[in-house]
């Protein structure tokens, strides 16, 4: 019999207080991809201030203003951590993009750091350098086990909240208070 999988593209995973993994501890991962061989997504609520989008261009040779566009930069995760992963409102769209929800989308080329740069590109984004990776079930393993409540992703949350109310603003958006999570998962 084979079990066909709902995916989760579109979600945060907001991870619980008791999360045991301190990669994750405190973290909430706008998840990018979801299908029965895996799951792949970025931590959105982890700024990195140790480097700048400026700095990163000048390492890619990558031609910019010193005065032009900033973006917000995150470590997305402990996989592919010297990689970029641009999550985008969909006014930019390439042939590498991936759609993430109506009006989310993923690049992962250099294009559009190159149009970023060039002060075009989408007009929300955020850099994730790094992202999290689940191979087969591990995913539904670690939701099983009460490791992670899901929300549907919001644009209005991702691009315009302070990184530092991500957690809280997911949270709210499914009616649940911060201050109401238990240390510990259960069953009703």
């Amino acid at each position: 019999m084979v079990t066909e999988i709902q995916t989760l593209r579109g979600t945060f995973l907001i991870a619980m207080p008791d999360m045991a993994d301190p990669r994750f501890a405190g973290s909430v991962i706008c998840l990018c991809h979801h299908d029965a061989d895996g799951a792949m997504g970025v931590i959105v609520n982890r700024p990195r201030s140790d480097i700048t989008f400026a700095a990163i261009l000048d390492q890619m040779r990558i031609d910019h203003h010193r005065e032009g566009r900033q973006v917000r930069l995150f470590g997305g995760g402990p996989v592919q951590r010297m990689r970029g992963y641009v999550l985008h409102g969909l006014d930019y769209r390439a042939d590498a993009t991936q759609i993430v929800t109506d009006d989310i989308g993923l690049t992962e080329t250099r294009d559009i750091l190159v149009a970023l740069a060039a002060g075009g590109g989408p007009q929300d984004a955020l850099l994730a350098l790094g992202c999290a990776g689940w191979g087969p079930g591990q995913l539904e393993a670690e939701l099983a086990g009460n490791d992670w409540l899901t929300a549907p992703v919001d644009a209005a949350i991702l691009f315009a909240a302070d990184p530092a109310t991500i957690r809280a603003a997911a949270l709210q958006s499914i009616g649940v208070s911060p201050s109401s999570l238990s240390l510990t998962g259960g069953r009703a």
